[in-house]
């Protein structure tokens, strides 16, 4: 049993001051505001949120990070070099890449995250004698950076999409791929979940998925209770390779097979016609937003507040980690909303905290997180309310000027992962170099 002791913490009902949050066996067991301090508490000064959710990681990706700007190019361009990034991992440097990633992740405040994996297979798609070693792989970094995990395994079945129809995969594909729908729910029947990590499913995109196979997907997401997720209408391109050939949009195409529903997250959702927008809306899904990738890959600004209207849920993700700050990622939601309508407020604070707590970690499979009750996982983040961003803001609109360097002390499951700025594994830019170095070869 662990008891924190709040300077000021974010309640159900608001800020609330001096408040001690008792946990046990990684749960918190009471929330007590106007208290004392007692002996054995451990002090959490600022302002403490509920955990944050990072909806949407690659983590490979962050080997990326300030290498792809020296020429013009857009989302296909950059792809080359992911691709080409991707050729060079296998279980122990991808173990050593993502440890350090999810390191800086927890560093900056989250505390969960949901991994979008693809790379699943050794080189020309030759599986690895444990056709799971890539996964194991993340579910051992999250485990040692110590950050709550949910392991998206990816269906990736074609190498694109136009107007003709699915291409093959090509040589760096073959490693993202089962070769059918059937062989990926025999692969990944082998995942047994554990303390802190949990299984989701995952279509990568309808461009990777033929139609045909979105349905398998669909009914063993449905029938194991994981959260599905899938890219939707990241770029222009898709949208008209998809009308051409189905003679719909991705998110027809999706709602057709039976893939929307409550437990159902699309991300990017940039591109959508209005009929898109009620799609996702009534259907209850979640809209993942990654706002620092979508700018740096520009791709567009996608129509939050018009899903919010319509029904939908939101959240958010640093996708390709070009930026690791989930203050950054939620206020760049109500920011590109403010460029594209020319008006302030479109989201309330309390409507942006929940897209970057309560309703992140439902997108992930974790209803239990997201906020500081009784009964729900002990994740905890504060935040410097003094620092030469935050001081002299409201409590209630820390979300508007923080940043991840403000992050001070960070808790996982009743563990005390970061503290005082610190975080276990000791200096993450020590391990990201390092790791790195080793698969820019």
């Amino acid at each position: 049993m662990s008891t924190y002791w709040c300077e000021h913490a974010v309640l159900p009902g608001g800020a609330r001051r001096h408040v001690r949050v008792v946990t046990d066996r990684g749960r918190i067991v009471e929330v007590i505001a106007e208290s004392a301090i007692e002996p054995g508490d451990v002090v959490l000064h600022g302002l403490v949120l509920p955990g944050l959710a990072n909806a949407h990681s690659h983590a490979f990706h962050r080997a990326l990070r300030g290498r792809t700007h020296g020429e013009e190019g857009n989302f296909w361009t950059w792809r080359d070099g992911m691709y080409a990034l991707a050729d060079h991992l296998d279980p122990d440097s991808y173990r050593r890449l993502a440890t350090a990633v999810f390191a800086e992740m927890v560093l900056a405040g989250y505390t969960a995250v949901g991994e979008f994996h693809y790379l699943h297979h050794g080189p020309s798609g030759r599986p690895y004698d444990d056709p799971n070693a890539m996964g194991a792989a993340l579910v051992e970094a999250a485990a040692a950076a110590g950050i709550r995990l949910t392991l998206l395994d990816t269906v990736y079945l074609a190498g694109g999409l136009t107007g003709s129809g699915h291409l093959p995969l090509d040589e760096v594909q073959q490693r993202f791929s089962d070769g059918s729908a059937e062989a990926w729910i025999e692969r990944v029947s082998g995942l047994r979940p554990g303390l802190g990590w949990r299984v989701g499913a995952a279509v990568h995109s309808v461009r990777a998925v033929p139609c045909d196979d979105l349905a398998l997907v669909g009914d063993t997401a449905r029938r194991e209770q994981w959260p599905l997720h899938a890219h939707l209408s990241e770029q222009p391109g898709e949208n008209l390779a998809c009308e051409a050939f189905y003679g719909r949009t991705p998110a027809r195409v999706l709602a057709d097979e039976g893939l929307l529903g409550g437990t159902t997250s699309l991300v990017h959702a940039t591109h959508l016609t209005d009929d898109d927008v009620a799609l996702l809306g009534g259907a209850g899904s979640c809209a993942v937003f990654c706002p620092t990738t979508e700018r740096d890959l520009a791709d567009g600004i996608g129509p939050a507040r018009a899903l919010a209207e319509a029904g939908a849920r939101l959240a958010v993700g640093s996708d390709q980690h070009a930026v690791v700050d989930p203050f950054e990622e939620v206020r760049g939601v109500e920011m590109h909303e403010r460029l594209a309508s020319l008006e302030r407020g479109r989201f309330s604070p309390s409507d942006l905290l929940a897209i970057a707590t309560l309703d992140g970690y439902h997108s992930l499979g974790w209803p239990d997180g997201g906020i500081l009750a009784s009964n729900h996982v002990a994740d905890l983040v504060a935040v410097r309310t003094d620092s030469p961003r935050t001081a002299g803001c409201a409590l209630d609109q820390v979300l508007y000027a923080a940043t991840s360097a403000d992050v001070t002390d960070v808790v996982v499951g009743g563990e005390h992962v970061v503290s005082g700025g610190q975080h276990r594994l000791g200096d993450v830019g020590r391990l990201l170099a390092e790791s790195i170095s080793a698969v820019r070869r």
